[in-house]
């Protein structure tokens, strides 16, 4: 009998997707080799809500993690969570474990304003003029720029309703919150936030709020939506940024861009899709990931965010 060792077959190749309510011509596949695991990451836009359900069940119990891009599960403020109807609607049934980044997303802003980017990058938000223009998908992100300091002006009524003014002071945005998010979350996903070919238009308005703010923060839909075509100077930390992207921003002067995930295959994806590898690469369910399991997981595989200068 041979006494040679069993040959140890490779680890299973892991498959994540992201299904993002937004326009097709954003997607993008990448194919990855972390802690030795092969991980093919893909994003599919898919233009409406009935479309979106489908393509959800058709990946049902073919892909290891699917993500949920272009909207949230829940919207939170403070201790309060409201899960959005339209978007719980869709993902009834499936079997796959799904994740839409909040988490991890409160997670990472709160490290990267707060440690991160004082220590390692010398930008420190004190004092720095921040429009951050939705705080409802971004509180713990709203709750950073504070406790770091920063005059934070927020624009949830602006880019989500269309009213020509923004907010300021997080109490503010708590009590708005708590009488606003149970009718947001109630209402159609689509009055409220660019979805489709809507994503592609660029109509600027708002130009006094750009103009004032130093730092542009939040979903990168509402600023792209409305931005001028002078940002020069400006910070921009948001996330899910293309190449095309990226060079829009270049040539509007913006000093430097931030993103909460690294770049990947010339792509910044949405949490959802970080949050979603490092679920499948655990093996684990999402439920039973801690913070502390994903910080030591984006350690591990070396996930850092994204910080690069466009114009000295």
């Amino acid at each position: 009998m041979s006494s040679e060792p069993a040959v140890q077959a490779p680890p299973r190749p892991l498959h994540v997707v992201s299904v993002s309510l937004g326009s097709s011509s954003r997607d993008h596949r990448v194919t990855l080799t972390l802690l030795g695991k092969e991980v093919t990451v893909e994003r599919v836009g898919v233009e409406h809500l009935t479309a979106y359900r489908q393509r959800l069940l058709e990946l049902d119990g073919r892909v290891d993690v699917i993500g949920i891009g272009g909207t949230n599960l829940t919207l939170s403020a403070g201790n309060r969570t409201y899960p959005i109807r339209d978007v719980v609607r869709l993902v009834q049934g499936i079997r796959t474990p799904i994740v839409d980044g909040s988490g991890l997303k409160s997670l990472l802003e709160k490290q990267l304003i707060l440690e991160m980017m004082p220590r390692e990058y010398g930008v420190d938000f004190r004092g720095k003029r921040v429009l951050l223009v939705s705080s409802v998908d971004r509180y713990g992100m709203a709750e950073a720029f504070t406790q770091a300091g920063a005059e934070v002006r927020f624009g949830d009524f602006m880019f989500a309703l269309g009213l020509p003014f923004t907010l300021a002071g997080l109490t503010t945005i708590k009590v708005l919150a708590a009488i606003l998010l149970p009718i947001f979350t109630r209402v159609p996903f689509t009055w409220l936030y660019p979805t489709g070919e809507k994503q592609e238009v660029i109509t600027p308005k708002y130009g006094k709020a750009y103009a004032w703010a130093e730092v542009l923060a939040g979903d990168f839909h509402f600023i792209r939506h409305h931005m001028p075509d002078d940002l020069s100077g400006k910070i921009v930390l948001t996330n899910t940024l293309t190449a095309q992207d990226v060079e829009e921003l270049r040539q509007r002067g913006v000093r430097l861009i931030v993103t909460l995930s690294p770049n990947l295959g010339g792509r910044s994806f949405g949490t959802n899709v970080v949050q979603a590898i490092l679920v499948a690469i655990s093996g684990r369910r999402p439920e039973d990931l801690t913070p502390q399991d994903y910080l030591d997981l984006m350690r591990r595989v070396g996930f850092k965010p994204r910080v690069e200068i466009l114009n000295p």
